[in-house]
């Protein structure tokens, strides 16, 4: 067998990374995560130096107690 040699196009990666296709896809996730909560949490995200992010946090007292007592937001995000 013939020995296949790959290298990765670094700027190509970053610029995926840092792309709006990529954001829409992270914010695809976690508004699927936020169906599965009840209310009181929300989604929010920002381009950061490497890449995109988007987050699910909990804004009210009750969703706060919530996930700390029941780890909400980590069962919603594994599906």
């Amino acid at each position: 067998m013939a020995k296949v040699k790959f290298q990765l196009n670094r700027s190509g990666v970053r610029e995926l990374l840092k792309s709006s296709e990529m954001q829409s896809i992270c914010l695809n996730y976690a508004n699927s995560a936020l169906g599965r909560l009840g209310p009181g949490y929300e989604v929010s995200s920002h381009s950061g130096r490497n890449r995109v992010n988007a987050e699910v946090r909990a804004e009210t007292f009750a969703a706060r107690r919530d996930n700390l007592k029941n780890n909400s937001i980590l069962k919603a995000v594994k599906g």
